[in-house]
Parts: C-alpha cells; structure tokens; sequence
C-alpha cells in the first residue's frame, strides 16, 4: 500500500522488485486490495496506481497536529474494530485513549448496521473516556460527541454540516460520518464509554448502491480536494478530548446551542419506527438529556430510545 499510496503508476516488474516477491505475488496482492474496496488501476505498459494520493496515518503526526499532550495514539493498520480493540484491551488503556485503524473488517454503526471501512478511504477512530457514575449519567453523550466531530471538520473548511439526532453528520441531506457510543460498567458507577467516530473520506461508486441511505464524502463536499488524513484525525482527537472533559464536568449543557444551530430535523416532518404508536410527527429539537422533541397533533413526545429510527419524511 505504501508503493501505491503516492498516486503515480508503478509497474508490476518494479513492485515486484521492490516487495522482493514474485510478480504473481503481487498480482494477488492487489486483487486483495481491490477486494477490500481500493480501487486500484491497471494500464498496459503503465502499471498499477490509484485514481489519487492516499496519505496513510502517522500517529507522531497526529499528535503534533493535535497540538496538546495526551495519551499515545494507536494507529493499526487492519481491525475487526476500533470500538473491539478499545474493548479488547480496556484495562490496559489509559483514559482518553485513541485508537486508529486504516481499514476495519467488522465496523458498525448505531443498531448494529454495517459502517463500510474500505482501506484508507475514511478516518476511523475510538477514543476511551472513564466517568464515576454509571450509565444513565451518559444521557446526551452521542450528541456531544456529535458537535465535537461537526466542530472538528469545520475548523478544517468542510462546509454544509448538520447533525442528524442522535448520532450521525450530515452534508447536503447525506450522511458525512457517524457516531457509536458503547458502555460498560455498574449501574450506578464507575463505567467507562466507547466513543467511535468514522467519516467518509472517498467512498466507492458502488457503495452507493448497497447502503440504504443517501451518503456523502469530503472529498465531494470540498472539490477533489479533502483535508489530509491526518490532519483530520487530529482534529477530532482535540475536540473529542477535550469535549469528553466538558461532558464529565458539566454534562450535556455546554452542546445545546451548538446542537441547536446545527439540528437536521427541528422543524422538518418526520417518519419513525420502533417508537410505539409514533409513526409521524414534527421535530422540535431535542431536551437537556439529549431526547428528541416530536410533536404530534398538539402534543410533544420525548424519544430516548437510541433503538428508534428517525428519518425525514420524503417530500409528497
């Protein structure tokens, strides 16, 4: 991946070389790439290359860009997940943990959905915060974490941000990045929360074939010219750090008017299931836990449940 990841055509005699291997070798090499997602060119009397440069993740890089001191930040190269690793190693990670991967096989969004994590084409991360209570003091922490990965991708020019309750950034009307929040630990406290965030960088033109919801990407939202790969790494670092920080001292209420400015759904018709009798309604932002405010014939019902699928009802 490192000889491809310049953007230049490298033949296969030359890679070969380099890699030390057979040309046959190769030839199964890319195959493997091309079957996790890249899409790789092939030209006669050229070679192999990909459509653009790939800046592949450096975890010194990240942290200087992130300009503060903090926990070591893991970058790997291929995970199940970064919410499994974080798991997988819990007791060992200090607070405020990161970890990257630059491909993950088994990624997933909020109830269970497949989040498609081709290498090297998105930023996915993790990042471990420890709270003293237990989990019913998380209430609005997806949507915290929510205003800190929209503040992190404005700060870097990405235009056109809103947030969608409860967990995912939207562009456009699609979907940019999402959020998985994922807890464990005693009722009433200590527990500790998993925080992952992944973006679209450059998604595959057949992926938008196979999702079942109109998605986006940076590269789109800022010409063919996204932010590098790192630098956006770090940057949802900084915010995530340091909003898991305000979220442990001050709860949601530091979020609500940022929230409030970027809401997707306040004042928009909406469709939902999993929400009992509630099929339909108007939204009207969201309380200081973090529920979702939708009325319904004169009256306002709370929805808290993240098991709820809100969408936006289609123009008639």
């Amino acid at each position: 991946m490192q000889r491809l990841a310049p953007g230049m055509p490298i033949s296969g005699e030359a890679l070969a070389e380099q890699l030390g291997v057979t040309r046959a070798a190769v030839w199964k090499q890319i195959a493997a790439l091309r079957a996790l997602g890249l899409p790789i060119e092939a030209r006669t009397n050229v070679g192999y290359s990909l459509p653009w440069p790939v800046e592949l993740l450096d975890a010194t890089r990240i942290a200087q860009l992130s300009g503060a001191a903090g926990p070591p930040i893991q970058v790997h190269w291929a995970l199940d997940s970064t919410q499994d690793e974080l798991a997988r190693t819990l007791h060992a990670q200090p607070d405020l943990a990161v970890v990257l991967a630059e491909q993950q096989t088994g990624g997933r969004g909020r109830r269970g959905h497949v989040w498609s994590s081709p290498p090297c084409m998105g930023v996915y991360l993790s990042c471990l915060k420890r709270f003293a209570g237990g989990p019913a003091t998380l209430s609005g922490l997806s949507i915290a974490a929510g205003v800190c990965t929209a503040h992190a991708l404005a700060e870097l020019g990405v235009p056109d941000l809103r947030l969608k309750w409860p967990n995912d950034l939207l562009a456009r009307g699609a979907k940019l990045a999402g959020i998985l929040i994922e807890v464990q630990g005693e009722y009433d406290g200590p527990c500790t929360a998993r925080v992952g965030v992944g973006v679209n960088l450059r998604l595959p033109e057949d992926l938008h074939q196979t999702v079942t919801q109109p998605v986006i990407d940076l590269a789109t939202l800022c010409s063919g010219q996204p932010p590098g790969r790192n630098a956006i790494a770090a940057a949802l670092i900084r915010h995530l750090r340091a909003g898991l920080l305000s979220f442990e001292h001050s709860g949601l209420a530091p979020f609500l008017d940022d929230f409030a400015r970027l809401d997707a759904l306040a004042d928009q018709p909406l469709c939902l299931q999993g929400a009992g009798a509630l099929r339909e309604g108007t939204g009207r932002g969201i309380n200081d836990r973090g529920a979702l405010r939708v009325q319904h014939g004169g009256i306002i019902t709370l929805i808290e449940s993240s098991q709820v699928s809100v969408r936006i009802a289609p123009a008639p």
